[in-house]
């Protein structure tokens, strides 16, 4: 991240007044003016009275939508800093429109009791522009320090269902079965099925001996079939033990069976998707190659339709990023030893809102995607919705405005995105985290003063 974009501004306790905006809320849209003062919202009013000193922004034209949630990212503090950080990541987070994160165990080292928990709240303290939480990682053998957590400390759980390494794979069918029986918060799972890998990797080499496999074989190795054997596993055991259960990055037509087609509030099994597997498909892999190597693998254009199709069917509950930066020369390597992720958080809701001008989203999915069904999934307390006395996590966005991405407007520490050269057809115009203009017109206003995230 370049930091001399960064221009310190004070505005802390200070009064803001939004007038004119089309507020993007809770199924609806409507034009109202909204009072911030001391971090939250104070009134939402179709017309303010205004005090002396407040500050007015008009954004007439533009639409203010709460501050997206994202639950699942990968800012790589502590220990592969080299790739990203907090500093760096939640920054561009917030350029995005972003204003919560919940980064996962994967680190070094993996964060698997409460002590390392606390140690990256501590960290994010001082550096975390967006608010924050994170999770604990499951292995096979950390359940006590499962079983002991509340709900103030983590997030979630996140279960590796056969598909990492070292501690955080919890590939043991008696430890999958205490997690889900006894862990007393949220268990987020990635579902992949190492052993169907494994099987389909070996058959590659022996289908391509001189060992260069194409990338394009990705998702013929992390198949459809991995997926979907972990992600039915995950689900029977959140059924048989009633455990709150949340399944990340969904990237399968086939998978969309064991999911509900209702509102988040009605069901304990609930779904996510990634901005990247709406994105592309399969057809991308000639022209970007390892930059698009994620696990789970890019699919199908019909994977992808049907992905779509879920998310306003309410089969699918929330959109996220999976944010996972890597260096260009790591990502550069021969597949299928390049490392998968993609950085993402500074354009996932620009990504979104194309969708919403190419009719294929509407603005009050993506807020209820990004936003409210987080909140109520995860139990987050005043944050989520565009409501009188909840925190000011606003994000407002102009659709009259375009977008082109460079490597000099970038802050990820990587330096590289894949959407290099792209122009969105909209803008983030502004972004405010507790009641503070943290983004404005391309610009960071603040220093990191995230709030560590708070559940009911």
């Amino acid at each position: 991240m370049d930091m001399n974009t960064v221009i310190i501004v004070t505005m802390k306790n200070h009064s803001i007044a939004i007038i004119n905006a089309n507020i993007v809320n809770e199924g609806s849209i409507s034009q109202e003016d909204v009072l911030i003062s001391n971090g939250r919202i104070r009134q939402i009013s179709p017309q303010l009275k205004i005090d002396e000193g407040t500050t007015v922004i008009d954004a007439n034209g533009k639409y203010l939508l709460p501050g997206l949630i994202d639950d699942q990212v990968h800012f790589r503090e502590p220990g592969l800093t080299h790739k990203g950080g907090i500093l760096s990541e939640s920054a561009a987070a917030v350029a995005g429109g972003v204003t919560s994160f919940m980064d996962m165990p994967n680190v070094n080292p993996p964060t698997l009791n409460r002590s390392l928990l606390m140690e990256k709240y501590s960290i994010a303290k001082d550096k975390a522009y967006a608010n924050y939480a994170f999770y604990l990682g499951a292995s096979n053998n950390n359940l006590d320090e499962i079983k002991r957590l509340q709900k103030s400390d983590a997030c979630g759980v996140k279960v590796f269902m056969g598909a990492s390494t070292g501690n955080l794979l919890v590939d043991d069918d008696d430890a999958l079965e205490s997690i889900f029986a006894e862990c007393p918060i949220l268990i987020a799972t990635h579902c992949e099925d190492s052993p169907t890998i494994n099987k389909n990797l070996a058959q590659m080499r022996k289908k391509y001996p001189n060992g260069d496999i194409p990338v394009f074989e990705h998702p013929n190795i992390r198949s459809v079939e991995s997926c979907y054997k972990s992600s039915s596993k995950a689900v029977a055991l959140a059924k048989k033990h009633n455990s709150k259960l949340h399944v990340l990055h969904l990237t399968t037509e086939k998978e969309l069976d064991l999911f509900i087609p209702q509102s988040e509030q009605e069901k304990r099994i609930t779904a996510e998707v990634c901005v990247h597997h709406l994105y592309y498909d399969d057809s991308y892999y000639e022209k970007m190659g390892s930059r698009i190597v994620c696990n789970p693998a890019v699919k199908t254009s019909k994977d992808r339709v049907a992905l779509m199709n879920a998310l306003n069917s309410n089969v699918i509950d929330v959109i996220a990023t999976d944010h996972a930066p890597h260096t260009i020369d790591e990502k550069e390597k021969p597949y299928p030893d390049c490392p998968s992720g993609l950085p993402l958080i500074q354009h996932s809701l620009l990504i979104l809102l194309d969708f919403y001008l190419e009719g294929q989203l509407t603005l009050e999915t993506i807020v209820d995607k990004t936003s409210h069904s987080l909140a109520r999934i995860y139990g987050i307390k005043d944050r989520g919705f565009i409501r009188e006395d909840y925190w000011a996590d606003l994000v407002l966005i102009d659709l009259d405005k375009t977008t082109t991405v460079t490597k000099d407007n970038l802050l990820y520490e990587c330096a590289w995105s894949p959407f290099e050269g792209k122009t969105f057809n909209s803008m983030i115009n502004k972004t405010f985290i507790n009641g503070e203009t943290v983004y404005d017109n391309g610009k960071l206003l603040s220093q990191p003063s995230g709030k560590r995230i708070e559940f009911l």
